[in-house]
């Protein structure tokens, strides 16, 4: 039966409409005739009157074409349809009556009434005794979607309105945080408290919750989405009927914010030109380029006019990504830009790479920076950042390149965890390079260490803003966690600048003024998003902060050099620290045991060698007994 029904077209539907209509008709004449009680027989009435059904008939058929009332569908068949069909009824008590005047039929007008009204009665009762055998026939051919309402409000009870006829869909209760509404009956459908959903929804069989609640912010929308995932229902969110009109945005529109927005402080402004002089006209290689700082980096120097940009890069699709956005940002210059794929581990293929393409300076960004993994995975961190960076700076020093600039980090001072640790490995290297390979007319290795990027990939303030999409809470490691923080332009901005300024062997520092406390941070993201924090102050904020506890290897606060001494330099916000480093047989020495932890997959020994050779490393360990 269900198929037969999908199968009929409208033409067809319009046709039984029609003829059951006319039936209707005959059936409405009958009983205005048999309950007014006319004088004459009844079968004597009819036959008298039936003289004047051909011309009703004809047009009824003419008049509900015109109307609509043949083709309304039964789901829609609402307040517009029911007013058709009363005018329908109306011009049809009219052409009775002018039927049996014609025809000199003394009939009361109260036949003529009756029989519009009856018409109209039957035409109205016949579409919901059809809807619900429909909706039957679809009940039992297909498999309803039993959907629960979270949301007894305005939105709610139009929702359920809307799905009184759907085919497929059967609302069956509301759920509402109002404890006035809950046992009350709604729009026929009982209201329940949300406490009770797990039960309700194995007791109702439900399949689908559906969010009526677009007056909640969109945090607490989301929280109450993920607590009914987790019972393992799909939950869908309803937007407004004001949103649906145009009225309010469907969508929150937020401009991007940008990061300067948390800086706390003034961003550092550049000197016009200055710097650009070391790279213009130069062959640069720039070491993970398709990262966060590496990209950044690429795209600043394309203003200092290179010859020939070298983009270097292990993941093919930040390669990917990156190289074709250098390509358009370079069209219509003379700058020749050239994509590697490959790992600064690997010292046969840099060595090809820099004499290939007589690279003038080195702009080493590559590294694994999340502390967490490389806590992890140590091997691979130490691997990449110490090896890898003494592979990268043996092969330029050969190769006569003019400049090495390595990117580090605070988290290299006094570490305790081990990308820390590899990042002050990694310096320790770079300085004795500057002592094997500097000097006049030789290589000038230097190195810039600056805080936490916002930003870039893996840091807090994205971390932040996506945890504020889900509906929170976001997750603060302590109370007393504080990060010095810079924008993305502004380290790539000391990077370039203090590469410019170097001599080879210094440590540059920017001026980044306080450190931000991060739970200060968080509470400006959410605030930042319109929303407001929910805690002991303001139980009905948006947003709940969660202290989750440090995670390994992670300081309360970071410092920027070991002595705490910085030197100025000629640019007013760059500081240099000289810093003592290791002999180049102790060097030596703890490349030799990396190798040895790497050929042994020793992580114990990948360690010791940080315990070993970096100052002041303070592991995890230790500053547990100490506190």
């Amino acid at each position: 039966m269900l198929s037969i029904i999908k199968s009929l077209t409208k033409r067809q539907k319009r046709v039984i409409m029609l003829t059951l209509d006319s039936c209707l008709i005959l059936l409405a004449a009958i009983i205005a005739l048999a309950v007014r009680g006319l004088p004459e027989p009844f079968l004597d009435a009819f036959f008298s009157y039936a003289l004047t059904l051909p011309l009703t008939l004809i047009v009824g058929i003419i008049v509900s074409i015109r109307l609509g009332v043949c083709t309304t569908q039964l789901n829609a068949y609402e307040t517009a349809a029911v007013g058709s069909t009363a005018i329908l009824g109306t011009i049809l008590a009219a052409v009775s009556l002018l039927g049996a005047t014609l025809l000199g039929l003394d009939f009361p007008l109260g036949v003529h009434v009756m029989f519009g009204a009856i018409f109209f009665s039957l035409v109205v009762l016949s579409r919901v005794i059809l809807l619900h055998i429909v909706l039957q026939i679809y009940r039992t051919g297909d498999a309803r979607c039993r959907v629960l309402i979270y949301g007894a409000g305005t939105t709610g009870t139009q929702l359920v309105s809307a799905l009184r006829g759907h085919e497929t869909i059967e609302p069956i209760a509301f759920v509402d945080d109002n404890i006035a509404l809950q046992g009350l009956n709604v729009s026929k459908l009982p209201v329940y408290s949300p406490r009770g959903i797990a039960e309700l929804a194995v007791e109702k069989q439900i399949d689908r919750v559906l969010l009526a609640v677009p007056s909640l912010s969109t945090p607490k929308q989301a929280q109450i989405a993920r607590r009914l995932e987790k019972l393992g229902l799909e939950v869908q969110t309803l937007p407004s009927f004001a949103q649906l009109i145009g009225e309010e945005a469907l969508v929150d529109k937020l401009s991007p914010v940008s990061p300067s927005r948390f800086l706390n402080r003034d961003e550092v402004t550049p000197l016009i030109n200055e710097g650009g002089e070391s790279y213009a006209g130069k062959v640069v290689f720039v070491s993970g380029a398709g990262g966060s700082i590496g990209s950044e980096l690429c795209r600043q120097v394309l203003l200092c006019r290179p010859t020939k940009l070298v983009l270097f890069e292990l993941s093919e699709l930040a390669l990917y990504n990156a190289d074709m956005e250098i390509r358009q940002l370079a069209e219509g210059s003379d700058i020749e830009i050239v994509s590697v794929l490959g790992t600064v581990t690997d010292t046969r293929q840099l060595r090809k790479v820099l004499s290939q393409h007589g690279v003038n300076v080195v702009l080493h960004a590559a590294a694994y920076k999340h502390v967490p993994l490389v806590e992890a995975n140590p091997l691979s961190g130490l691997v990449n950042n110490v090896l890898g960076t003494h592979a990268l700076a043996e092969q330029a020093a050969r190769a006569g390149v003019e400049r090495f600039i390595l990117v580090s980090t605070d988290k290299a001072v006094r570490p305790t965890n081990i990308m820390g640790g590899s990042k002050r490995l990694a310096e320790l290297v770079i300085q004795d390079m500057a002592r094997k390979y500097g000097g006049p007319g030789g290589v000038i290795f230097s190195m810039v260490r600056f805080g936490n990027v916002l930003g870039s990939s893996g840091s807090v303030v994205p971390l932040f803003q996506e945890q504020v999409s889900r509906g929170g809470p976001l997750t603060v490691t302590d109370r007393g966690v504080a990060r010095y923080f810079m924008t993305v332009e502004e380290a790539v901005r000391l990077v370039l600048q203090a590469g410019s300024l170097a001599q080879g062997g210094e440590v540059f520092v920017l001026d980044m003024g306080k450190p931000v406390p991060i739970l200060k941070l968080a509470r400006q993201v959410i605030e930042t998003a319109g929303y407001t924090v929910r805690d002991e102050d303001n139980p009905d904020g948006d947003i709940e902060i969660e202290i989750t506890g440090l995670r390994p290897g992670e300081k309360m606060t970071e410092e920027l050099t070991l002595s705490g001494l910085l030197i100025n330099t000629a640019h007013p916000k760059i500081y240099s620290a000289r810093e003592n480093g290791l002999h180049e047989l102790e060097i030596a020495s703890a490349l030799r045991d990396l190798r040895e932890a790497l050929v042994a997959n020793d992580e114990a020994l990948a360690r010791q060698v940080v315990y070993r050779w970096v100052e002041g490393f303070a592991p995890p360990e230790a500053l547990r007994k100490s506190s």
